[in-house]
């Protein structure tokens, strides 16, 4: 039964075509069951985040006949340049799936937040009873691998998260963050960590924004700031430095014609802006007002190759631990009867890292 990986990712496609491909965590239950429907996957696994998209499928078909269905029907209507999919089968699959989950297909290599995100993605699988016996135990095999690599490497030395990432851009832009006010739009986890990690480089405080009140409450207690709703976020944006935005809207949250009027309180103070959501928040046309500066999650490249250059010597182990993992993997499958079905244990949330967005 082979495995089969086809996807896209922040290598292959910039923001402007994830974002078109971004699945709300709420569809991928139906998504599943039309997917197994449609196509000739027996067993399927749907890992959307904000750097990629990718299904993990199972096949007693032809491979090529299967990659081909699952590109009709991941593409839709969309019209998009056919070189953003990759498409990988069987031995060259499982260790993308490995690397996957170890962080060294990652913007920011060696990040842990993909490992909670892909384990999410097994989880709704498997209570979808989407999985079976090849992608339980190559899903199974790859967090073991994640586990090694994280034991056994040096891998995630430094800075390892997109949150922690943006609080570094953040550092570029100001002198000192004692004297700033953070904005969190979004209350997710993706927003606390970035939260978290803005305090405890000495942001002043920290003024949270969610289109659920409650939930914005809830984080800012946490934090020890203070809590917004989204409609009356404007009443706190002369005091505000730093917005980070990432939220799960479908279009924009924040447009040049709503902070432009605004931006004029600041009397010139400068406006750090750091879209981590996709689809974005922020409208790509606001970097044109006079002293804003905007990111969005493919402009944190940059900053993570610095970190790439200080794990690169690391590379070479973790590769080689993935070799060495798939290959055990694909030995079992050629004596496992293809009938044959686990009971597989679903990641417990002691051991799952917290997902990004």
């Amino acid at each position: 039964m082979p495995i089969v990986c086809l996807g896209l990712n922040h290598r292959t496609a910039p923001v402007n075509v994830r974002e078109q491909f971004a699945l709300a965590e709420a569809k991928l239950p139906e998504l599943l069951v039309a997917l197994r429907a449609e196509t000739s996957a027996e067993e399927a696994v749907i890992l959307s985040t904000c750097n990629r998209v990718e299904i993990y499928a199972a096949t007693d078909s032809a491979p090529q006949q299967l990659l081909n269905e699952l590109r009709v029907f991941l593409v839709q209507d969309r019209e998009v340049d056919e070189d953003v999919f990759y498409e990988l089968n069987g031995a060259e699959a499982v260790e993308h799936l490995f690397k996957v989950a170890s962080g060294l297909d990652s913007m920011v290599l060696g990040e842990t937040e993909i490992l909670g995100q892909l384990k999410t993605a097994y989880q709704l699988a498997l209570e979808q009873k989407a999985t079976g016996s090849r992608l339980n135990k190559s899903f199974q095999k790859a967090f073991n691998a994640a586990k090694q690599i994280r034991t056994e490497t040096n891998i995630q030395r430094g800075s390892v998260s997109v949150a922690n990432v943006a609080v570094e851009l953040a550092g570029k832009i100001f002198d000192r963050l004692d004297d700033r006010t953070v904005m969190v739009i979004g209350a997710g986890d993706t927003s606390e960590k970035t939260a978290r990690a803005l305090l405890s480089r000495g942001a002043q405080s920290v003024i949270v924004s969610n289109r659920s009140l409650e939930r914005a409450e809830a984080l800012a207690t946490e934090l020890g700031g203070k809590a917004v709703s989204f409609e009356n976020w404007e009443s706190e944006f002369a005091a505000i430095d730093i917005i980070i935005s990432s939220t799960s809207a479908p279009h924009y949250v924040l447009d040049r014609k709503r902070l432009e009027p605004l931006q004029r309180l600041r009397q010139h103070r400068p406006l750090l802006l750091v879209d981590i959501a996709v689809p974005r928040d922020i409208e790509p046309e606001v970097n044109f007002l006079e002293d804003v500066y905007l990111y969005n999650i493919d402009d944190l490249q940059s900053i993570a190759a610095d970190y790439l250059r200080l794990r690169e010597e690391e590379i070479t182990k973790c590769n080689a631990i993935v070799k060495a993992k798939a290959k055990e993997l694909l030995d079992a499958f050629q004596v496992l009867p293809a009938s044959c079905r686990e009971n597989p244990t679903i990641p417990s949330a002691d051991n799952m890292p917290t997902a990004q967005n």
